[in-house]
Protein backbone atom coordinates (compact mmCIF):
# COMPACT_ATOMS: atom_id res chain seq x y z
CA UNK A 1 0.00 0.00 0.00
CA UNK A 2 2.86 2.31 0.51
CA UNK A 3 4.25 1.18 -2.46
CA UNK A 4 1.24 2.35 -4.51
CA UNK A 5 0.78 5.62 -2.46
CA UNK A 6 4.67 6.31 -3.44
CA UNK A 7 4.09 5.82 -6.80
CA UNK A 8 1.39 7.65 -7.29
CA UNK A 9 2.87 10.85 -5.67
CA UNK A 10 6.14 10.80 -6.82
CA UNK A 11 5.43 12.50 -10.27
CA UNK A 12 3.31 14.62 -8.32
CA UNK A 13 5.68 16.02 -5.75
CA UNK A 14 8.54 16.24 -8.58
CA UNK A 15 6.37 18.12 -11.21
CA UNK A 16 5.14 20.40 -8.39
CA UNK A 17 8.78 21.12 -7.34
CA UNK A 18 9.76 22.09 -10.61
CA UNK A 19 7.13 24.87 -10.75
CA UNK A 20 8.31 26.30 -7.76
CA UNK A 21 11.80 26.04 -8.34
CA UNK A 22 10.90 27.74 -11.93
CA UNK A 23 8.83 30.15 -11.81
CA UNK A 24 10.53 33.06 -11.24
CA UNK A 25 12.95 32.74 -14.02
CA UNK A 26 9.60 32.46 -16.45
CA UNK A 27 7.69 35.31 -17.93
CA UNK A 28 5.02 36.34 -15.54
CA UNK A 29 2.22 35.44 -17.57
CA UNK A 30 2.86 31.82 -18.28
CA UNK A 31 0.94 30.04 -15.21
CA UNK A 32 -2.16 31.84 -16.85
CA UNK A 33 -1.14 30.44 -20.50
CA UNK A 34 -0.83 27.40 -19.33
CA UNK A 35 -4.29 27.29 -17.27
CA UNK A 36 -5.92 28.36 -20.09
CA UNK A 37 -3.78 25.66 -22.41
CA UNK A 38 -5.34 22.75 -20.28
CA UNK A 39 -8.54 24.31 -20.55
CA UNK A 40 -9.27 24.59 -24.12
CA UNK A 41 -6.99 21.49 -25.08
CA UNK A 42 -5.19 19.42 -22.50
CA UNK A 43 -8.25 18.63 -20.34
CA UNK A 44 -10.79 18.05 -23.26
CA UNK A 45 -8.13 15.63 -24.86
CA UNK A 46 -7.64 13.41 -21.79
CA UNK A 47 -11.72 13.28 -21.46
CA UNK A 48 -12.36 12.37 -25.39
CA UNK A 49 -9.65 9.49 -24.43
CA UNK A 50 -11.31 8.52 -21.39
CA UNK A 51 -14.75 8.41 -22.78
CA UNK A 52 -13.11 6.52 -25.57
CA UNK A 53 -12.17 3.82 -24.22
CA UNK A 54 -13.15 3.30 -20.27
CA UNK A 55 -15.38 0.28 -19.48
CA UNK A 56 -18.37 1.67 -18.40
CA UNK A 57 -20.61 -1.06 -19.33
CA UNK A 58 -20.45 -3.19 -15.29
CA UNK A 59 -21.62 -0.02 -13.77
CA UNK A 60 -25.18 1.80 -12.99
CA UNK A 61 -27.11 4.61 -12.85
CA UNK A 62 -26.38 4.44 -9.58
CA UNK A 63 -22.81 5.74 -10.12
CA UNK A 64 -24.05 9.33 -11.78
CA UNK A 65 -27.04 9.39 -9.05
CA UNK A 66 -24.13 9.39 -6.43
CA UNK A 67 -21.53 11.72 -7.99
CA UNK A 68 -24.22 14.04 -8.55
CA UNK A 69 -25.77 14.08 -5.24
CA UNK A 70 -21.88 14.15 -3.50
CA UNK A 71 -21.76 17.56 -5.91
CA UNK A 72 -24.95 19.25 -4.29
CA UNK A 73 -24.19 18.30 -0.85
CA UNK A 74 -20.51 20.16 -1.15
CA UNK A 75 -22.80 22.70 -2.50
CA UNK A 76 -24.82 23.31 -0.07
CA UNK A 77 -22.30 22.20 2.68
CA UNK A 78 -19.61 25.00 1.28
CA UNK A 79 -22.58 27.38 0.72
CA UNK A 80 -24.49 27.34 3.78
CA UNK A 81 -21.38 27.62 5.70
CA UNK A 82 -20.16 31.05 4.32
CA UNK A 83 -23.64 32.00 5.19
CA UNK A 84 -24.02 31.06 8.81
CA UNK A 85 -20.01 32.60 9.44
CA UNK A 86 -21.25 36.50 7.60
CA UNK A 87 -24.51 35.85 9.85
CA UNK A 88 -22.43 35.22 12.71
CA UNK A 89 -19.75 38.27 11.94
CA UNK A 90 -21.95 40.56 10.48
CA UNK A 91 -20.78 43.36 12.82
CA UNK A 92 -18.29 44.86 13.71
CA UNK A 93 -15.21 45.36 11.63
CA UNK A 94 -12.47 43.15 13.50
CA UNK A 95 -15.42 40.19 13.33
CA UNK A 96 -15.52 40.47 9.64
CA UNK A 97 -11.44 40.52 9.05
CA UNK A 98 -11.98 37.03 12.15
CA UNK A 99 -14.20 35.58 9.27
CA UNK A 100 -12.41 36.11 6.54
CA UNK A 101 -9.50 34.44 8.20
CA UNK A 102 -11.56 31.47 9.34
CA UNK A 103 -13.27 30.88 5.41
CA UNK A 104 -10.78 32.87 3.21
CA UNK A 105 -13.71 35.07 2.15
CA UNK A 106 -13.51 38.59 2.47
CA UNK A 107 -16.30 40.37 3.77
CA UNK A 108 -14.71 43.73 3.25
CA UNK A 109 -13.86 45.14 -0.31
CA UNK A 110 -10.49 44.04 -1.58
CA UNK A 111 -9.69 45.28 -4.98
CA UNK A 112 -7.59 41.63 -5.44
CA UNK A 113 -8.51 39.21 -5.43
CA UNK A 114 -12.45 40.13 -5.36
CA UNK A 115 -14.74 39.08 -2.35
CA UNK A 116 -16.82 37.50 -5.64
CA UNK A 117 -13.50 35.96 -6.56
CA UNK A 118 -12.60 34.47 -2.90
CA UNK A 119 -16.32 33.17 -2.66
CA UNK A 120 -16.44 31.39 -6.39
CA UNK A 121 -12.76 29.29 -5.04
CA UNK A 122 -14.18 27.98 -1.89
CA UNK A 123 -17.08 26.70 -3.12
CA UNK A 124 -14.99 25.24 -5.99
CA UNK A 125 -12.53 24.01 -3.44
CA UNK A 126 -14.99 22.08 -0.69
CA UNK A 127 -16.97 21.11 -3.76
CA UNK A 128 -14.97 19.28 -6.64
CA UNK A 129 -12.63 16.48 -6.82
CA UNK A 130 -9.58 15.31 -8.35
CA UNK A 131 -11.31 12.33 -9.42
CA UNK A 132 -8.88 11.99 -12.51
CA UNK A 133 -5.21 12.86 -11.68
CA UNK A 134 -5.51 11.55 -8.52
CA UNK A 135 -8.73 9.37 -8.16
CA UNK A 136 -7.66 7.05 -11.05
CA UNK A 137 -4.32 6.97 -9.59
CA UNK A 138 -5.04 5.51 -6.72
CA UNK A 139 -8.25 4.20 -6.13
CA UNK A 140 -8.28 1.03 -8.70
CA UNK A 141 -5.02 0.04 -7.02
CA UNK A 142 -7.27 -0.20 -3.14
CA UNK A 143 -10.24 -2.13 -5.15
CA UNK A 144 -10.53 -5.48 -7.34
CA UNK A 145 -10.72 -4.87 -11.14
CA UNK A 146 -14.22 -5.40 -11.16
CA UNK A 147 -15.45 -3.10 -9.30
CA UNK A 148 -13.04 -0.55 -11.29
CA UNK A 149 -15.66 0.83 -13.57
CA UNK A 150 -17.37 2.47 -10.62
CA UNK A 151 -14.51 4.71 -9.81
CA UNK A 152 -14.18 5.70 -13.55
CA UNK A 153 -17.72 6.09 -14.05
CA UNK A 154 -17.76 8.57 -10.86
CA UNK A 155 -14.66 10.15 -12.08
CA UNK A 156 -15.99 10.94 -15.86
CA UNK A 157 -19.63 12.28 -14.32
CA UNK A 158 -17.30 14.35 -11.86
CA UNK A 159 -15.24 15.80 -14.72
CA UNK A 160 -18.46 16.23 -16.67
CA UNK A 161 -21.19 17.07 -14.27
CA UNK A 162 -18.88 18.47 -11.56
CA UNK A 163 -15.24 20.39 -12.54
CA UNK A 164 -16.86 21.45 -15.85
CA UNK A 165 -20.52 22.08 -15.09
CA UNK A 166 -20.96 23.00 -12.07
CA UNK A 167 -17.74 24.47 -11.72
CA UNK A 168 -17.92 26.04 -14.65
CA UNK A 169 -21.42 28.09 -13.78
CA UNK A 170 -19.97 29.03 -10.24
CA UNK A 171 -16.61 30.21 -12.15
CA UNK A 172 -18.74 32.25 -14.56
CA UNK A 173 -21.01 33.50 -11.71
CA UNK A 174 -18.63 34.52 -9.01
CA UNK A 175 -15.56 35.62 -11.41
CA UNK A 176 -14.75 37.99 -14.04
CA UNK A 177 -16.59 41.28 -12.26
CA UNK A 178 -16.91 43.15 -15.43
CA UNK A 179 -18.76 40.03 -17.32
CA UNK A 180 -22.63 40.66 -16.29
CA UNK A 181 -23.87 37.76 -14.11
CA UNK A 182 -27.08 36.89 -15.80
CA UNK A 183 -28.41 33.59 -16.70
CA UNK A 184 -27.40 33.70 -20.12
CA UNK A 185 -23.97 34.13 -19.24
CA UNK A 186 -23.95 31.09 -17.32
CA UNK A 187 -25.64 29.15 -19.76
CA UNK A 188 -23.30 30.67 -22.53
CA UNK A 189 -20.11 29.23 -20.52
CA UNK A 190 -21.76 25.68 -19.99
CA UNK A 191 -22.14 25.20 -23.50
CA UNK A 192 -18.68 26.20 -24.90
CA UNK A 193 -16.97 24.33 -22.11
CA UNK A 194 -15.00 21.89 -24.72
CA UNK A 195 -14.40 19.24 -22.04
CA UNK A 196 -18.06 18.76 -22.35
CA UNK A 197 -17.94 18.23 -26.09
CA UNK A 198 -15.02 16.28 -26.00
CA UNK A 199 -16.81 14.00 -23.71
CA UNK A 200 -20.34 13.82 -26.05
CA UNK A 201 -18.13 13.31 -29.03
CA UNK A 202 -15.78 10.46 -27.24
CA UNK A 203 -18.71 8.90 -26.34
CA UNK A 204 -20.04 8.90 -29.61
CA UNK A 205 -17.03 7.43 -31.24
CA UNK A 206 -16.66 4.54 -29.39
CA UNK A 207 -17.62 1.75 -32.16
CA UNK A 208 -15.63 3.67 -34.42
CA UNK A 209 -11.96 2.08 -34.95
CA UNK A 210 -8.94 5.13 -35.15
CA UNK A 211 -6.10 4.84 -36.83
CA UNK A 212 -3.16 3.39 -34.39
CA UNK A 213 -1.06 6.91 -34.67
CA UNK A 214 -4.23 8.49 -33.79
CA UNK A 215 -5.00 6.22 -30.71
CA UNK A 216 -1.08 7.01 -29.59
CA UNK A 217 -1.94 10.83 -29.70
CA UNK A 218 -4.89 10.20 -27.74
CA UNK A 219 -3.16 7.66 -24.93
CA UNK A 220 -0.40 10.79 -25.37
CA UNK A 221 -2.75 13.02 -23.38
CA UNK A 222 -1.16 12.11 -20.18
CA UNK A 223 2.16 12.92 -20.84
CA UNK A 224 0.91 16.72 -21.07
CA UNK A 225 -2.24 16.97 -18.83
CA UNK A 226 -0.77 15.68 -15.37
CA UNK A 227 2.19 17.16 -15.72
CA UNK A 228 1.15 20.37 -17.14
CA UNK A 229 -1.64 20.39 -13.87
CA UNK A 230 1.09 20.35 -11.51
CA UNK A 231 3.47 22.69 -13.11
CA UNK A 232 0.39 24.87 -12.51
CA UNK A 233 -0.23 23.97 -8.85
CA UNK A 234 3.50 24.40 -8.36
CA UNK A 235 3.51 28.18 -9.90
CA UNK A 236 0.53 29.20 -7.57
CA UNK A 237 1.96 27.20 -4.43
CA UNK A 238 4.90 29.34 -4.50
CA UNK A 239 3.08 32.77 -4.36
CA UNK A 240 1.44 31.98 -1.23
CA UNK A 241 3.18 33.71 1.63
CA UNK A 242 4.33 31.51 4.04
CA UNK A 243 2.14 29.55 6.33
CA UNK A 244 -0.87 32.07 6.78
CA UNK A 245 -1.55 31.66 3.23
CA UNK A 246 -3.00 27.80 4.13
CA UNK A 247 -4.93 28.86 6.46
CA UNK A 248 -8.18 29.93 5.02
CA UNK A 249 -7.75 25.99 3.34
CA UNK A 250 -8.64 24.67 6.46
CA UNK A 251 -12.63 24.74 6.05
CA UNK A 252 -13.12 23.79 2.55
CA UNK A 253 -10.60 20.86 3.03
CA UNK A 254 -12.22 19.20 5.65
CA UNK A 255 -15.55 19.93 3.89
CA UNK A 256 -13.76 18.61 0.56
CA UNK A 257 -12.11 15.42 2.21
CA UNK A 258 -13.37 14.82 5.49
CA UNK A 259 -17.22 15.44 5.55
CA UNK A 260 -18.22 14.50 2.13
CA UNK A 261 -16.74 11.50 1.59
CA UNK A 262 -18.18 10.24 5.06
CA UNK A 263 -21.56 11.49 4.26
CA UNK A 264 -21.22 9.70 0.75
CA UNK A 265 -20.83 6.35 2.77
CA UNK A 266 -23.63 6.43 5.47
CA UNK A 267 -25.98 7.28 2.02
CA UNK A 268 -25.03 4.42 0.16
CA UNK A 269 -26.53 1.31 1.50
CA UNK A 270 -30.04 3.35 1.61
CA UNK A 271 -29.85 3.12 -2.49
CA UNK A 272 -28.34 -0.47 -2.35
CA UNK A 273 -24.63 0.19 -2.75
CA UNK A 274 -22.18 -1.60 -0.45
CA UNK A 275 -19.18 -3.75 -0.45
CA UNK A 276 -16.00 -2.52 -2.31
CA UNK A 277 -18.53 -0.58 -4.58
CA UNK A 278 -19.50 1.98 -1.64
CA UNK A 279 -15.66 1.50 -0.73
CA UNK A 280 -15.05 2.76 -4.29
CA UNK A 281 -17.30 5.71 -4.41
CA UNK A 282 -16.77 6.95 -0.64
CA UNK A 283 -12.33 7.04 -1.88
CA UNK A 284 -13.57 8.97 -4.96
CA UNK A 285 -15.91 11.56 -3.13
CA UNK A 286 -12.95 11.87 -0.65
CA UNK A 287 -10.24 12.91 -3.63
CA UNK A 288 -8.95 16.18 -2.53
CA UNK A 289 -9.78 19.48 -4.38
CA UNK A 290 -9.27 19.52 -8.12
CA UNK A 291 -6.19 20.88 -10.03
CA UNK A 292 -8.60 22.17 -12.77
CA UNK A 293 -10.13 24.68 -10.14
CA UNK A 294 -6.62 26.25 -10.76
CA UNK A 295 -7.28 26.31 -14.42
CA UNK A 296 -11.11 27.39 -13.77
CA UNK A 297 -9.38 30.37 -11.38
CA UNK A 298 -7.31 31.08 -14.43
CA UNK A 299 -9.60 31.06 -17.12
CA UNK A 300 -12.42 33.59 -14.88
CA UNK A 301 -10.16 35.36 -12.40
CA UNK A 302 -11.15 33.71 -9.21
CA UNK A 303 -8.98 33.69 -6.19
CA UNK A 304 -6.23 31.11 -7.58
CA UNK A 305 -4.43 30.86 -4.07
CA UNK A 306 -7.39 29.82 -2.28
CA UNK A 307 -7.47 27.02 -4.59
CA UNK A 308 -3.72 26.31 -4.71
CA UNK A 309 -3.72 26.11 -0.75
CA UNK A 310 -6.96 24.28 -0.73
CA UNK A 311 -5.18 21.41 -3.39
CA UNK A 312 -1.74 21.06 -1.27
CA UNK A 313 -3.38 21.17 2.16
CA UNK A 314 -6.44 18.02 0.40
CA UNK A 315 -3.91 16.49 -1.19
CA UNK A 316 -1.27 16.09 1.74
CA UNK A 317 -4.16 14.77 3.81
CA UNK A 318 -4.84 11.76 1.90
CA UNK A 319 -2.05 10.49 3.65
CA UNK A 320 -4.41 10.11 7.00
CA UNK A 321 -7.91 9.95 5.45
CA UNK A 322 -7.15 6.98 2.64
CA UNK A 323 -6.31 4.56 5.79
CA UNK A 324 -9.54 5.63 7.49
CA UNK A 325 -11.93 4.74 4.51
CA UNK A 326 -10.17 1.72 4.20
CA UNK A 327 -10.94 1.14 7.68
CA UNK A 328 -14.34 2.23 8.08
CA UNK A 329 -15.63 0.83 4.87
CA UNK A 330 -13.38 -1.84 4.01
CA UNK A 331 -14.00 -3.94 7.78
CA UNK A 332 -9.92 -4.49 8.10
CA UNK A 333 -7.32 -1.99 9.69
CA UNK A 334 -4.86 -1.44 6.97
CA UNK A 335 -1.11 -1.71 8.91
CA UNK A 336 0.94 -1.69 5.99
CA UNK A 337 0.71 2.36 5.75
Amino acid sequence: MADTLLHAYVPLLVWITVGIAVVRFLPANLPRLLGRSLYWVGVPWEIFALARHADLAQTIALVPVVAISALGFGLLLSAGLLYCVRQLFATPEIAKDAAAQATGVSLMVEPEPSISGRTGSFLIASTIGNTGFVGLGIVPTLISEPNVGWAVFYSVTNNVIGTYGLGVLIASYFGRSQVQKNGWAQVRDLLLVPSLWAFLVGTATRSLPFPEVIEQTLHAALWFVIPGAFLLMGMRLSQLKGLNSFQPAILPSLLKILLLPLLVGLACPLVGVTGEPRLALVLMAGMPSAFAGLILAEEYELDRNLIASSIAVSTLSLLVTIPLWLFLFSGAIVTNF
